[in-house]
């Protein structure tokens, strides 16, 4: 695992400041602290830093083919490497070391830009042909590994695994996008392809870019998207069978490596699920570390011994600590744009405790889309059947402005379950089916971010709401029905904004390399088309592969009430965070960016520090959006928190 960056001239041949390039792969040290390399030339400079985990002898970046003409800088790991060095010297191919990195460079001379189409892993690289005067960059398929870019103002493209390495570059502009503002606080996080920033953009999952000097920037290549194709006629019992037989083989090909290796384990099912393959494939003892919460109601630990016994594991346990506050400004430092996820705390401890073992570890994301583990998901199924008997009773702008009006006049039980919550009802089924359920997963709603947001940020806006994201995707899904339709957006959305990008920073913080068995490119291709019954099936989400995992966990673990990975984050807005809130959120950062309206502001703190209503996610939100403001900006700017005033408030607003 590792760090990459780059400078390519756009316009020509201009000499590489190296020092500069320099600069750009240091901020990128902590991704791997082993070894780092440089190469430039006339209009292009590249840089790596190492985690050797594979080929700790002869894996040295960047790498070239044999006459020097290709040369890559690669993060992430190939796991058919082996298979395709065998199948390239076949071709006649040459190998002068053992790593997966030289696998790449030779899959591209044999087969040009389809060589990603090969790679069973999770990598972003970027390789320069010189023969070919072309600069290709390439991300894996469900965006495990993350790859920035951007154009500075002195006409030449970055790019980089984190912002970080791009704002180390002085040309490089510092903008806000005001689209990317409004993306951030209804998801919680900026999804693909924006970044924070204006000039500066995230290479898709599944995506490929060939730049050529003196051509304008193309726009990315989709080589990979979730299909969807329904499987031939399985029963149950084969179709739970070959399940596990893709997962068991998915953590087997992990699990090289010439380092120490481990798991996380939750106690959920999906970590649980890995652990329990993992300790078959492994002679020694697996090494397994989780998070312990002082709330009973966030703590999950006894369910984790449980499978830490029955398998014998070397298992570590970390007590998260009530005031461990200090992370807010580190994660801002850390994610280099806003991120409302609050387990990235937690994460990042777990990640702390795993590095302590092991230099790999292996985790359970990714099952929850694709196999419907979310309650949302659930309820979305609901509400959609209930959607499509009115459709031809109800036209929709009848059906809008009825269950619209009820919606605003019921009121707000944030205390209740949500199948009790009639307001939210009423919401969602006032809406076609993408617009419900961006409805269900945004942090702040329409009519709360009309509220918060400044008339000048509104203006900027120009009418754009974040629901665009999912209609760009819905549009493009190969999803047969409607539970398929919001696992495929979320696979596009939250899983590579939130979800991997919470474990990649964390992890990477550690220098630990994380693994993710369930998030297998073919893996997930299959189980996207299985029968949605045997997804979700009277309302229990990842009914076939609870019941294929019966034999290896115990059913109180399968079958418990779904618990997720997360603080208590409501109590701590009320006790021990709420003079930190209140000094953060009413201080000079917010007041002077101009993009809130204050009275708001004070208005969300006040409902929720006398219980009269849970607003612990948008308080959240702006929190970590306001350790943005005072942490990053100001830094990538080269000024104190009182320059951010000129920066955002010069007209227009935000934009350039």
């Amino acid at each position: 695992m590792c760090g990459i960056v780059g400078i390519f001239d756009l316009q020509g041949q201009r000499d590489i400041d190296v020092q500069i390039l320099l600069r750009m792969n240091h901020s990128l040290r902590h991704r791997g602290p082993d070894e780092d390399g440089l190469h430039h030339e006339p209009g292009l400079g590249l840089g790596h830093r190492r985690l050797s985990v594979i080929d700790l002898a002869s894996g040295q970046q960047p790498l070239f083919n044999g006459d020097r003409s290709v040369a890559i800088v690669f993060n992430g790991e190939i796991y058919n490497y082996r298979l395709l060095m065998a199948e390239l010297r076949q071709f006649g191919h040459v190998f002068r070391t053992s790593s997966d990195t030289e696998v790449i460079v030779h899959a591209w001379e044999q087969w040009g830009e389809q060589c990603v189409q090969r790679l069973r892993g999770m990598f972003a690289f970027a390789l320069w042909d010189r023969r070919r005067h072309l600069l290709f960059l390439a991300r894996d398929r469900l965006g495990v590994k993350p790859l920035y870019y951007g154009q500075a103002s002195d006409g030449t493209l970055l790019f980089g695994s984190e912002l970080k390495a791009l704002l180390a570059y002085p040309a490089m502009p510092r903008t806000l996008d005001p689209l990317a503002v409004e993306d951030y606080f209804a998801y919680g996080y900026v999804p693909e392809p924006r970044s924070i920033f204006q000039h500066a953009l995230k290479l898709p999952p599944g995506h490929t870019l060939s730049i050529r000097a003196g051509q304008p920037l193309p726009a990315p290549r989709q080589y990979w998207d979730v299909p969807f194709t329904p499987h031939a006629h399985a029963s149950e019992a084969q179709a739970g069978d070959e399940l596990l037989a893709r997962l068991r083989e998915a953590v087997r090909i992990r699990m090289v490596a010439e380092v120490p290796l481990g798991a996380f384990l939750s106690g959920g099912v999906d970590s649980s699920a890995v652990v329990a393959m993992m300790a078959g494939a492994s002679a020694s003892p697996v090494n397994t570390c989780s998070i312990a919460f002082g709330d009973p109601a966030f703590d999950e630990t006894r369910h984790a011994e449980l499978v830490a016994r029955r398998y014998g594991t070397a298992h570590h346990v970390l007590q998260a600590g009530q005031d461990d506050f200090q992370l807010i400004d580190l994660l801002a430092n850390l994610y280099d744009e806003p991120f409302a996820d609050s387990s990235a705390m937690p994460t990042y401890r777990v990640c702390q405790l795993a590095r302590q073992r092991v230099t790999v570890a292996l985790s359970g994301d990714g099952g929850d889309e694709s196999l419907a583990g979310y309650r949302r998901y659930r309820l979305h199924a609901r509400e959609e059947k209930v959607r499509q008997v009115m459709d031809p009773l109800l036209p929709a702008g009848l059906r809008q402005s009825l269950f619209g009006t009820l919606g605003r006049l019921y009121p707000k039980a944030d205390w209740a379950p949500r199948f009790l919550r009639a307001k939210t009802t009423f919401e969602g089924l006032a809406r076609d089916t993408t617009d419900a359920y961006f409805h269900s997963v945004s942090i702040l709603g329409d009519a709360m971010r009309a509220r918060l947001f400044s008339p000048a940020l509104r203006h900027q806006l120009q009418g754009y709401r974040a629901v665009e994201v999912l209609r760009r995707h819905a549009a493009a899904s190969p999803a047969p029905d409607a539970l398929s339709q919001v696992q495929y957006l979320d696979l596009k959305t939250y899983l590579p904004g939130d979800i991997l990008t919470k474990v990649d920073r964390a992890s990477m913080a550690h220098a630990l390399e994380v693994r993710s068995p369930l998030l297998d490119h073919e893996l997930v291709a299959w189980m996207s088309g299985l029968p949605t019954h045997l997804k979700l099936h009277r309302g229990e989400g990842k009914y076939l592969f609870k019941k294929a995992l019966r034999p290896l966990l115990p059913d109180s673990l399968l079958y418990r009430q779904k618990m997720g990975f997360s603080v208590p984050l409501a109590s701590w807005l009320r006790g021990p965070l709420r003079q930190r809130l209140q000094d953060r959120l009413l201080g000079p950062t917010l007041a002077q960016c101009g993009l809130f309206e204050m009275d708001y502001v004070r208005h969300l703190i006040e409902q929720h520090g006398s219980s009269r209503r849970d607003y612990s996610a948008p308080l959240w939100s702006l929190l970590m959006f306001e350790a943005f403001l005072r942490q990053v900006l100001p830094a990538a700017m080269g000024s104190d928190p009182s320059g951010l005033t000129p920066a955002l408030m010069s007209e227009p607003l935000i934009m350039s």
